[in-house]
């Protein structure tokens, strides 16, 4: 819900155009710009916002304008969410956008991954690893990531000290060693697995060895995180992604960011090259013995429960799965007397 009302926010106002409207000198993409009347304070930097002046945005910009429009125009917006994990939000749809809203969540896979080819040694090597010792990576099926990215990953997951699962997908899957650091190979053998293609994600974040999950913050993959109690490094690259990672870092305080600045879709090339050494000390924060990353660890697991309890009788979404019902038959029989 939080990134739909940052959209909004965003199409609505488009304080980047008021920057651009600025004295010459405030173009700066490092600027911070601050999206207005949300429930709580999200500010990006001019780089990590669509921006329509762009021609590598403008299709993706119409895409969200006419999305926006038809959620305007609809009787109601159901969302896979829970109110405990966007507090606040409720009350901004339905006060300040005048919109129905019905939060159902959270909705994660439900079937066994047992199907999945390699899902049984995948989870065989989670069941040899100690508790909250592994560090998960994935960023989903369309997140492409260059050579060099990979290889800098690759350094961050060496420095860390970590055992740890990395799934690659899509244009991903070629594994071959020009990009790895050296040692890199060897180090696979000793403390890491690569998993090629679709992986059981639900129930790798479920196994108890897994401690962290490093993640585009695709939104199905924040809801699996969540509802598993793992505690997140975020990596933003697009679309929604830069808006979750503000609630899952500044308003839910369950992860940290690598500091990822660049707003770009798998088309574009990026100037920016997030270092090895931002990587490990970003896993260092979340699986790290100190105050700060047990509170974290604690956290999630809080919401862990929230969303159990949410989906269960009196729950928030259970209860709003009824009215949702309730509504709609309501509104059919009125059409139908009409």
């Amino acid at each position: 819900m939080l990134s739909r009302a940052c959209t909004h926010a965003l199409l609505r106002h488009n304080p980047l155009s008021e920057q651009r409207a600025a004295p010459a000198g405030g173009q700066d993409d490092a600027d911070v710009v601050a999206l207005p009347g949300l429930p709580h304070r999200v500010a990006l930097r001019r780089s990590q916002l669509l921006d329509p002046a762009k021609p590598s945005h403008r299709l993706e910009w119409a895409f969200y304008d006419l999305v926006n429009a038809a959620d305007a125009r609809s009787y109601g917006e159901v969302f896979n969410s829970f109110a405990d994990l966007e507090p606040g939000c409720v009350d901004h749809y339905r006060a300040a956008l005048g919109r129905r809203v019905w939060l159902v969540g959270p909705l994660v896979q439900a079937r066994t991954d047992d199907n999945i080819a390699g899902a049984g040694g995948c989870l065989r090597w989670l069941d040899g690893k100690p508790r909250g010792s592994v560090v998960y990576i994935s960023f989903g099926t369309f997140t492409h990531f260059s050579p060099a990215e990979r290889r800098e990953l690759a350094r961050g997951l060496q420095l860390s000290g970590n055992n740890f699962l990395w799934v690659v997908s899509g244009e991903d899957t070629d594994v071959s060693s020009h990009w790895m650091p050296e040692g890199f190979a060897d180090l696979i053998s000793e403390r890491g697995l690569i998993f090629r293609g679709w992986a059981p994600q639900t129930r790798i974040l479920n196994h108890p060895a897994v401690g962290a999950f490093v993640t585009h913050c695709g939104w199905k993959s924040v809801l699996e995180a969540v509802s598993a109690g793992v505690p997140l490094v975020t990596w933003p690259r697009y679309a929604d992604q830069f808006y979750n990672e503000k609630l899952i870092v500044e308003v839910l305080k369950v992860g940290v960011s690598l500091g990822s600045a660049e707003y770009a879709s798998k088309l574009e090339v990026r100037d920016s090259l997030i270092s090895g050494e931002t990587i490990a000390g970003a896993i260092g924060g979340v699986m790290g013995d100190n105050e700060v990353a047990e509170a974290m660890r604690k956290m999630a697991k809080e919401l862990r429960a929230k969303a159990r309890s949410a989906t269960g009788k009196g729950g928030s979404s259970y209860e709003d799965v009824g009215q949702l019902i309730q509504e709609l038959l309501a509104r059919r029989s009125s059409v139908v007397r009409a």
